[in-house]
């Protein structure tokens, strides 16, 4: 048959955003998001019950501004802007030091560690608490086991213990000794029974790591000289007693270095006087002997002033020598890479401001080196560029030292030639007399340097006895027993978010990953083919021959409608032809062509419609089941003259429908529909019948529908929703295309509304746009109007009359 209708060139689809499917999407799997919600918080907890908490102290320390020693330190001068910034970074290296850590461990009771095993948990330390008491016997100093032991009661004189090293349990008696990894140790007291309790073994280096791990220092507020110290660990009174002694421990290492110059400078004094004592007792003798042996008795004046000089001279040639001591520690300090340089007491007075500025700026800088150290590697670019500010401060150092010493030794010098000139005006005098004064001179000078040295012994000691530590303890800490990890708002905060990110996210991808077409709007953003219908979802279980289709069970359900809507837009296709031969084809099997031949062919003929209803499909056709046929004889037989017309025909009487079954499954079943036995049997059922419905093989899989397709009046396209893949659409536009055809149109089988894999778009009509050809509806959103039997009806509306 000729195709005689022809459709004008629709316009692209015009589609706009639906900001309501898009809230439907995801509501449609609300109960998604709310069990990975749930997901999360389970794991939330889990991970709250598995992590054991982390608690947090504070305190904070007070440097002061200045003390004895600052003015002579060269760090800060009264009229030196003070930054606080830099002192509290430069303290924090000192407050870490090792030395600092380790003398605070050592406060503690570090020896022995007691836990409490739990049933799911890690073990719980029990510090401070002492559970039972451990007598450690004999123990290697480095080289011991560190091994948790476990450790359970079985009486009151016997317990069993057992090591991760060594699982077996092995009972031992209380008191005794017990041998184990380089030492010996005994359990003095009864273990108690209501645990199972853990201990192990420490050393001091041990807990370095634990207490600088958890250790953080910074300003307390801005430009103040408060220093603000905290201590996070697992153990809250740990924490707190770590933290306390760690301050304490500071101060007195504060103290201690602070009086390390003045400690040299009396041990150097104290060389000396070992000396000069020794000396002035020599001299002392000396000279009474050779008073007695001569018989003199005194000297004359201008011999006495000679001797004054000379002694003056020497004493000032000590002072200056102790001063020499002091450059060279100075020097010392700066040539060893000391993180922090401090000037000697001995130098008081002597230091200019330029060279106290300078040494201020090295030690900020020596701090600043320390703090990139942990961000970047000893070769990156701003170490590197400390390192280089570092060199040019120290060689101004150097140069200022070397400058002192060069005044100082020029001095020295100035007073051996004065001494030498004292010297030789003594060599003038008569040689008896002249002995006597070199005798009286060295007496004098020994007695006047041993006062002097004296003096400034006792001037180091009171300097280092008046030196108080740069800071004080201003708060002490106290354990805080508030976890601060794990936040458990935080993480629960923090799972419901990523719950719900989990949530959107699946359904987001499962719309992404679906290759499948679920609504009207997807088909119409891909093809111009016009719909001419969406066929419901069948209310009711389908079973294989589909016959609660043929009967239509429900005649006001939702789904009937929606065949009848089919119906409907039937009659304006080929509408000027009496006789319509309306060929439905699919892409693939299973997409349920049959079944909407089924349904058109009954709702046709409640409306009188004479219908005749062929199996086209001879390879895989199941409509015989439907009308109860045995499959014997069929299209097949009459196309290849086995059988005529009459003796292939089946008369429902029920439904008032005819029906050729396919007939047995022939070897050339394309072939057999290209013949003119298939032609004439259309020519000759035409006067007969309104509708001649063909059911045909699905044109993806086989070409079998082809010729069919292109002799029928109107050629419907079975696309059925969720099983038809997207590249489905594209095929009636093909087959119009390639064979010239424009009687195709689609129908939407099994619409069952699932809001997850509509699209986000709505088509608008009210511009003629897209393939609005014909009126039709998916019938959704009409759920509790009262039409349907098979509406579902809202909860909110059970109590509303009938």
């Amino acid at each position: 048959m000729e195709n005689t209708e022809q459709y004008t060139q629709k316009k692209p689809v015009s589609q706009s955003i639906d900001f309501y499917k898009i809230f439907r999407v995801f509501f449609s799997r609300w109960y998604w998001i709310a069990g990975t919600v749930i997901i999360a918080l389970c794991g939330a907890w889990l991970y709250l019950w598995y992590t054991p908490p982390i608690y947090q102290t504070g305190a904070s320390l007070k440097l002061e501004e200045s003390s004895p020693s600052s003015m002579g330190s060269g760090s800060q001068t009264p009229m030196q802007n003070y930054s606080y910034t830099d002192k509290i970074q430069a303290e924090s290296f000192t407050i870490r030091s090792n030395e600092v850590i380790m003398n605070a461990v050592k406060t503690l009771d570090y020896k022995v560690s007691y836990y409490l095993k739990g049933r799911i948990r890690t073990p719980t330390e029990l510090y401070p608490k002492i559970p039972f008491i451990i007598e450690i016997i004999k123990q290697d100093s480095v080289n011991f086991s560190r091994s948790l032991y476990e450790i359970t009661a079985v009486d009151d004189k016997h317990f069993e213990l057992s090591s991760e090293e060594n699982k077996q349990k092995t009972t031992y008696a209380y008191d005794q000794q017990i041998n184990a990894g380089n030492m010996i140790f005994r359990i003095k007291d009864k273990v108690p029974s209501n645990g199972v309790y853990q201990f192990k073994f420490n050393s001091k280096e041990d807990f370095i790591g634990r207490a600088m791990g958890g250790l953080n220092i910074g300003e307390a507020a801005r430009f103040t000289n408060v220093m603000s110290l905290s201590q996070t660990d697992g153990n809250a009174v740990f924490a707190a007693d770590i933290l306390n002694a760690i301050m304490k421990e500071y101060v007195k290492y504060d103290v201690i270095q602070r009086r390390r110059s003045a400690r040299q400078t009396v041990d150097f004094i104290d060389n000396q006087l070992g000396f000069i004592n020794t000396e002035a007792g020599k001299s002392g003798s000396n000279l009474a002997n050779y008073k007695t042996q001569n018989r003199m008795v005194d000297m004359t004046s201008s011999t006495t002033m000679t001797v004054g000089k000379l002694s003056d001279f020497e004493k000032q040639k000590t002072e200056l020598n102790i001063k020499q001591l002091g450059i060279r520690q100075l020097e010392e300090q700066i040539n060893n890479n000391r993180s922090k340089v401090e000037i000697g007491l001995d130098l008081e007075g002597d230091i200019s401001n330029g060279l106290g500025i300078l040494v201020g700026q090295l030690n900020t800088l020596l701090a600043n080196r320390e703090i990139k150290l942990n961000q970047f590697n000893a070769e990156s670019q701003p170490v590197k560029q400390i390192d280089q500010q570092i060199a040019n401060v120290k060689a101004n150092i150097k140069s200022s030292i070397q400058g002192m010493r060069s005044r100082n030794e020029q001095t020295i010098r100035y007073i051996d030639n004065q001494i030498a000139g004292v010297n030789q005006s003594i060599s003038t005098i008569p040689v008896k007399e002249q002995n006597f004064v070199k005798l009286q001179t060295n007496f004098e000078v020994n007695n006047k340097v041993r006062s002097f040295l004296s003096e400034k012994k006792l001037e180091a000691q009171m300097n280092a006895a008046a030196i108080v530590p740069g800071a004080s303890i201003v708060n002490p800490a106290y354990p805080s027993y508030f976890s601060i990890s794990p936040d458990s708002r935080k993480i629960y905060s923090t799972a419901i978010f990523f719950g719900l990110a989990a949530g959107f996210g699946l359904i987001l991808l499962v719309r992404f990953l679906n290759p499948y077409i679920y609504d009207k709007e997807t088909v119409e953003g891909l093809t111009h083919t016009p719909i001419i219908g969406v066929i419901r979802k069948f209310p009711d279980y389908i079973d294989q021959d589909s016959r609660q289709a043929l009967s239509i069970s429900k005649p006001k359900s939702v789904f009937a409608e929606s065949v009848r809507s089919v119906r409907t837009n039937l009659s304006f296709l080929a509408s000027h032809k009496k006789s319509k031969t309306i060929c439905i084809t699919s892409e693939i099997s299973g997409e349920g062509k049959s079944f909407v031949t089924v349904n058109l062919a009954s709702t046709l003929a409640l409306i009188e419609k004479k219908v005749i209803l062929i199996a086209a499909d001879l390879r895989k056709s199941k409509l015989h089941k439907a009308f109860g046929s045995d499959n014997k004889k069929g299209l097949s037989t009459l196309l290849s003259e086995q059988h005529t017309l009459e003796e292939v025909l089946v008369h429902d009487e029920m439904h008032h429908i005819d029906f050729i079954p396919s007939g047995p499954v022939p070897p050339n079943p394309s072939e057999l529909l290209h013949t003119d036995a298939m032609k004439k049997l259309l020519d000759k059922l035409s006067p007969i019948y309104d509708y001649i419905l063909v059911d045909t093989a699905p044109v993806g899989l086989v070409s079998d529908a082809i010729p069919l397709i292109r002799k029928s009046d109107v050629n419907l396209f079975v696309i059925r929703s969720g099983v038809s893949q997207q590249r489905a659409a594209a095929i009636p536009e093909r087959l119009s295309r390639e064979y010239g055809l424009s009687n195709l149109a689609i129908i939407l089988n099994a619409f069952g509304d699932d809001a997850l894999y509509s699209n986000y778009y709505t088509t608008d009509y009210s511009r003629g746009g897209g393939n609005s050809t014909y009126y039709y509806s998916d019938y959704s959103g009409y759920s509790g109007s009262g039409y349907y039997e098979d509406e579902n009806r809202k909860w909110w509306m059970f109590w509303k009359k009938k």
